[in-house]
């Protein structure tokens, strides 16, 4: 990647976004993986108890992570428009003012999650028999999380000028210290101290600091217009009409977040009353959507990259391409997965479950809804192209909508009607007009507004 070559400079449009995609793809899987990963080492190595010790943190997780991505997403819009213009400067200045608000942010953060995790934990109803365990592994997590949303905004925004695949090594980087780190500090090997649950905090927050430190020299090595030298020090600073830039694009992706999390929680409740084979179920049928909505997300993520570029280049004659070429890929990429979903659905089934019955089950219900998955990363498209211009206020309602208006009442009424299997209907259904809301917002009302660059 040239140092002044935004990807909407190339010919062939497909060609350029398949390339800047696969690596995208490739890091989410990975980073998925990271969490599965230690979620193994700790309940082979420790037990149930420390399992669920580490389970209590994923709520906490998500709404940090609300608030890392919701930066990181206002961030990569503008520095895909200003790298669209082949403005430099401004780009630094708008990693300087993202990462100046990634630093206090989550300083606050890890000063008041460590002083206050045992109230949260309470608060969450985390069991007595696993405080002892809960409290320190939260407590090394939040401590560690300002080098976590770090590392988060700084591969992000590594993608918004184009490069897709230095976070790819870094996010290699840290599942392999991961790998190696881990089980060493729980169990104490080559004489290092027995850490138990904190050994996959510390590990984690020696991975990012490992990441980190490749960076800067790999950045630097690079010649990278993204290297933390001197000029880009000077740039990490408060600068007001960029900062309110950023939150304006990225609390409403903070926002969603949360919401999508507390429906969440919601169905699995519904979910739950069907008895443990259906929340067993449940898990693997997730398991299995994840791994096959990566792509659309990835996909979604570079359509914004591509479209902010885009703007900033002054071609905003080009949106209409990006849109088409990402909808394709999701036809064809994301579709094929589902594809091999329906094909393989047993075998993937049993990856996450022994019991037949259950399997059979799980395959019932990932029949109703993987077809879905093609409209929800059709939804995400329109959503992260209008999202690259800066309208995210109504892509955000219409997704609530679609979530708190027609998922979660229709997967109680269906629930009645169907069973178990009436909880899926409602999550395609959902996805669906999903897309039909964002697609008709985007055809009849987006397209007709003047497109200008934000910076």
């Amino acid at each position: 990647m040239s140092a002044h070559n935004p990807l909407v400079q190339h010919q062939k449009l497909w060609k350029a976004f398949f390339i800047f995609l696969m690596p995208l793809i490739a890091t989410n899987i990975l980073q998925n993986l990271s969490g599965t990963i230690n979620t193994v080492f700790v309940g082979q190595m420790m037990g149930v108890q420390a399992i669920a010790a580490v389970a209590v943190f994923f709520p906490i997780l998500f709404f940090l992570m609300a608030f890392v991505i919701g930066l990181s997403a206002g961030s990569t819009v503008l520095i895909g428009q200003a790298w669209g213009a082949q403005n430099i400067e401004k780009v630094r200045a708008v990693v300087g003012s993202t990462l100046f608000m990634t630093l206090i942010g989550g300083s606050i953060i890890a000063l008041l999650g460590v002083v206050f995790s045992r109230h949260v934990l309470l608060a969450l109803g985390t069991d007595e028999a696993v405080m002892h365990l809960s409290l320190p592994y939260v407590q090394w997590m939040l401590a560690g999380s300002p080098l976590l949303f770090i590392y988060i905004i700084y591969t992000s925004i590594l993608r918004g000028v184009g490069d897709s695949t230095t976070p790819l090594i870094a996010s290699g980087m840290t599942i392999l210290v991961g790998l190696c780190v881990t089980p060493v500090l729980i169990a104490g090997y080559w004489g290092f101290p027995r850490l138990g649950i904190v050994a996959p905090a510390i590990a984690s927050t020696l991975g990012f600091v490992s990441v980190l430190i490749f960076l800067y020299f790999y950045l630097g090595y690079k010649r990278h217009p993204l290297r933390l030298d001197a000029q880009m020090l000077r740039h990490i600073r408060f600068d007001r009409q960029l900062c309110q830039i950023i939150l304006r694009l990225g609390i409403p992706t903070g926002i969603q977040m949360v919401t999508t999390s507390v429906a969440g929680l919601v169905i699995v409740g519904l979910v739950n009353r069907h008895g443990a084979d259906a929340t067993a179920a449940y898990g693997a049928v997730n398991q299995v959507l994840n791994y096959i909505q990566f792509p659309a997300l990835s996909i979604a993520i570079a359509a914004s990259i591509f479209a902010a570029q885009a703007i900033g280049a002054g071609k905003s004659e080009l949106l209409s391409k990006v849109t088409r070429t990402a909808l394709g890929m999701n036809i064809a990429i994301t579709g094929l997965l589902v594809v091999l979903g329906y094909l393989f659905s047993k075998y993937l089934m049993a990856l996450f479950i022994t019991d037949h019955a259950v399997v059979e089950l799980g395959q019932q219900l990932l029949f109703i809804v993987l077809w879905s998955i093609l409209f929800f990363g059709a939804s995400a498209i329109f959503a992260s192209i209008m999202r690259a211009s800066g309208t995210v206020t109504v892509p955000m309602i219409i997704n609530i909508v679609a979530i708190i208006a027609i998922e979660v009442p229709c997967a109680y009424l269906f629930s009645d009607w169907w069973g178990l299997q009436g909880i899926w209907y409602a999550y395609a259904l959902a996805f669906v007009c999903l897309c039909v809301m964002q697609g008709l917002y985007y055809q009849f009302v987006w397209k007709k507004k003047t497109v200008e660059s934000l910076i």
